[in-house]
């Protein structure tokens, strides 16, 4: 598959650069619509600084954030109105997983930090029945299907910081992340796990080298 040449690359990175945009963010409303309209207790993994924790607490009657970082811990508490019922917690979410039972669990770019089927496995533990479970995730290219969905994602990339950008003298300023790394496992890696663990879930591509993970708990 032709590939773009280094000098557009490059161009497109300093574009992407100048305007830039919250990937993961892009999916949280896609992610409430996965979700019930109100709920009582929501588990969100990899809370960062919180962004999306504060939107499951518009639904939830109490929401726990859990994330190993303390600095952005401490960002997503101070940026939270002391009404909302969030509560933020430093932990390693496999070591020091959350006890109690959830109604919804969530996974925003994290899980591949994280032991993948281990994490799974306390997600089914800790999710009550009739719960759900909505995961995006990041995986390592593989297939042409693959290539093609990334070849995609990189003029859309563009476009939509632009389009969000759009008429400010400087770009809106990203929420505090941790540091990243690339995915390891293939989408296929991801979809035989799942289904050791999670058998019946929903598995999509997505654009912007994600995946979509979606399980009910019967």
């Amino acid at each position: 598959m032709k590939t773009l040449s280094p000098r557009v690359l490059r161009a497109l990175e300093r574009f992407n650069a100048a305007h830039p945009w919250d990937h993961n963010a892009h999916y949280h409303r896609w992610i409430l619509r996965q979700l019930p309209t109100r709920f009582h207790h929501a588990l969100d993994i990899g809370s960062g600084s919180g962004d999306f924790a504060r939107l499951l607490a518009r639904r939830a009657a109490a929401v726990t954030g859990v994330d190993s970082d303390p600095a952005i811990t401490a960002q997503a508490r101070k940026l939270t109105p002391a009404a909302l019922p969030v509560t933020f917690t430093v932990a390693d979410a496999t070591a020091e997983f959350p006890a109690g039972s959830y109604d919804v669990i969530t996974c925003v770019a994290t899980i591949h930090h994280l032991p993948f089927t281990q994490t799974l496995t306390c997600i089914r533990r800790h999710l009550a029945p009739g719960g759900t479970v909505v995961i995006v995730g990041l995986f390592r290219a593989q297939t042409p299907a693959d290539h093609l969905l990334g070849a995609l994602a990189v003029p859309a990339n563009a476009a939509i910081g632009w389009l969000k950008n759009k008429g400010r003298r400087s770009p809106r300023p990203l929420s505090m992340t941790a540091p990243t790394r690339p995915a390891d496992m293939t989408f296929d890696d991801i979809v035989r796990a799942t289904a050791d663990v999670l058998p019946g879930a929903r598995l999509r591509r997505r654009l912007f080298w994600r995946y979509t993970l979606v399980w009910h708990h019967r």
